[in-house]
């Protein structure tokens, strides 16, 4: 199966590092013209240097900073003005860790606007051509504590679940459109954020990093963490046209961490 990407542009949040930086990559590799969106221009222009390219790509860099939603609109407003796209990759760094006891008013409603507002706003940017081309991908990634809560996340759990019913809601109102609207339940994978995860938890669960991860693994039935390349490749498929009848759908990429059926 050949899965091709040529013509089409790609705008991938949090591409700077991690899982945003790999789907950059596999979307270039696929032909299509990339917009890496993040907030530390250094890493990006470094990227965009890197990203595979053939006679049509054009790759750009959009700095914006998720965590100020106020200016976040206004740059996305004014890359809008002058580009469109395709595909989207709704990603964001996460929000602190916390249980529902740590947490106030503030830190919810920055969450909100982090893990929703900002993806939200720029899909909704980004529909215009979509609608107008008859053609669109818009891809969110989340996390299988949509489904599983964890504790210590109260932020994540409570917002990208939010992320996801919306994703669902959107779905049917654009499929007639030939856009398709899919959310990934990310499990573990081998990121700087799940690091920083897990030195945080193994602080105060006064336990070293090393045994911490070790419990991890033990909750996955394949025993490892999962590589940014693997999830990669998941996002180039749905975004492809050989995932044109797939929408609406919640799917996990956990190595079978999810319990539930």
């Amino acid at each position: 199966m050949q899965l091709d990407l040529n013509g089409k542009k790609a705008v991938v949040g949090g591409s700077s590092k991690g899982l945003g930086k790999a789907v950059a990559v596999q979307l270039a590799k696929m032909g299509a013209s990339v917009t890496l969106m993040a907030r530390d221009k250094a890493a990006l222009e470094k990227i965009k240097d890197t990203l595979p390219k053939n006679a049509t790509q054009t790759h750009q860099i959009l700095l914006v900073d998720f965590n100020n939603f106020e200016a976040f609109k206004s740059k996305i407003n004014a890359y809008f003005e002058r580009n469109s796209v395709d595909i989207v990759i709704n990603n964001t760094q996460g929000p602190p860790a916390g249980s529902t006891l740590d947490l106030d008013e503030v830190d919810y409603q920055t969450a909100f606007e982090l893990l929703f507002q900002c993806p939200q706003f720029l899909t909704q940017k980004a529909l215009v051509e979509m609608q107008k081309n008859q053609w669109g991908r818009i891809i969110n990634l989340a996390s299988v504590t949509v489904r599983e809560p964890i504790a210590y996340l109260a932020l994540s759990n409570s917002m990208r679940a939010a992320l996801t019913t919306w994703g669902k809601s959107l779905s049917e109102n654009v499929a007639a459109n030939g856009i398709t609207v899919n959310t990934l339940l990310t499990g573990y994978f081998a990121t700087e954020r799940l690091k920083n995860l897990m030195e945080g938890n193994a602080q105060k669960q006064n336990k070293s990093v090393a045994a911490l991860e070790q419990e991890m693994l033990s909750q996955v039935p394949m025993r490892r963490f999962g590589q940014p390349e693997e999830y990669a490749q998941l996002v180039g498929f749905l975004a492809s046209d050989a995932a044109s009848y797939i929408t609406g759908t919640s799917l996990p990429i956990d190595g079978g961490l999810l319990r539930g059926v």
